[in-house]
C-alpha cells in the first residue's frame, strides 16, 4: 500500500492515475479491501462539467473601482426610498462566475424577483485587490467571487457569502432562484 501511495503522490497527471487504477483493477497489485476501494474511487475523477459556460466575449458588469463609494451610497438611498434591500455582488468582470451569476439575475423568475425587491449593487474587486474595505465591512471576506451581501433598506447587514457563488458555472439558475426568495422582504 505504501508504494501505490507513493505512486499516486508522485503521478502529476492523470495518464499516471489511470495506470494505478488499472494496476488495482488487473490485481496486478493487491491492497486491503477498504484501502483498494479508496485507491479505486480516487484513481479516475471524472470532469466536472459547467452547468453554464461563461461568455466567451465578457460582458462590462462592474463598474470602475473608483466608483464603488458612490454607487453604494446611491443604491443604500434608493432601497431607503422604495422600501427594498440592497444586494451587494462584488467581483469583476474577469471572473467568469460573475458572468454566469449575471446570466442567471437575467433570467425568469429572478429578474422579477431582483426587480420586485432588491436593489442591487455592482462592487468591482479589481483582482481581488480593490475595494476590499467595503467587502470587509459587510462581512465578506473575498475567497472567490462572486460574493454577494444583503442589506435591508436602511445598510444593515443581513447576510455575507464568501464562496458559496464562487463555482456558479457548476450550478443551477434554480440556486439563485433560492436565494432570492430567501432574502426577499
Amino acid at each position: 500500500m505504501a508504494s501505490l501511495k507513493r505512486f499516486t503522490t508522485i503521478a502529476a497527471g492523470t495518464c499516471c492515475t489511470l495506470v494505478a487504477g488499472f494496476a488495482l483493477a488487473t490485481g496486478s497489485i493487491s491492497l486491503t479491501p477498504s484501502a483498494e476501494a479508496a485507491a479505486l474511487q480516487n484513481a479516475v475523477r471524472p470532469a466536472r462539467v459547467p452547468v453554464t459556460a461563461p461568455p466567451a466575449v465578457k460582458k462590462h458588469l462592474y463598474p470602475d473601482i473608483t466608483a464603488a463609494p458612490a454607487d453604494l451610497k446611491a443604491g443604500l438611498a434608493e432601497a431607503k426610498r422604495t422600501h427594498k434591500r440592497v444586494i451587494l455582488d462584488f467581483g469583476g468582470d474577469w471572473c467568469g462566475d460573475c458572468q454566469v451569476l449575471d446570466i442567471y439575475f437575467a433570467q425568469s423568475p429572478n429578474a422579477e424577483l431582483l426587480a420586485k425587491n432588491f436593489v442591487k449593487v455592482n462592487i468591482n474587486i479589481g483582482r481581488e485587490d480593490a475595494n476590499l474595505d467595503i467587502a470587509h465591512k459587510y462581512g465578506v471576506p473575498v475567497h472567490g467571487v462572486p460574493a454577494l451581501a444583503v442589506l435591508d433598506s436602511n445598510g444593515k447587514l443581513l447576510m455575507s457569502q464568501d464562496k458559496e457563488f464562487a463555482d456558479m458555472r457548476y450550478m443551477q439558475s434554480s440556486s439563485v432562484t433560492e436565494f432570492l426568495n430567501k432574502w426577499k422582504r
